[in-house]
């Protein structure tokens, strides 16, 4: 998933490429176990006939895989959108502490 041209670069900002780049995998991460814990419900849900797959301990956890991998392919595609929506709120909230910690080496007698 490519958010970083969608994210906004402001003039001036504290965060480094390479912040961007943390903040970014963040939110895609978070948008994966989103769509992860998503699909390990809906196949969780489904009701399956023993004589078509077997049934039993091995379908439970080949449906697991399934459902990591269907929501890893959805993230990687774009997901939901969750990721792209939550990223200029992450991308701020870094900004903010990256502020707050020069704000917070300049106050003081001793520094």
């Amino acid at each position: 998933m490519q958010l970083l041209s969608s994210a906004p670069s402001k003039p001036g900002s504290s965060l480094t490429p390479e912040q961007i780049a943390r903040v970014q995998k963040q939110a895609e991460d978070f948008e994966g176990v989103f769509l992860n814990t998503l699909t390990k419900q809906m196949f969780s849900s489904l009701n399956t006939d023993t004589s078509a797959m077997g049934g039993g301990f091995g379908e439970e956890t080949w449906r697991s895989m399934q459902a990591e991998q269907l929501a890893n392919t959805m993230a990687q595609n774009g997901g939901l959108g969750i990721a792209e929506q939550m990223l200029p709120d992450m991308l701020a909230l870094q900004e903010a502490a990256n502020n707050q910690n020069k704000i917070q080496s300049t106050i003081g007698a001793y520094k």
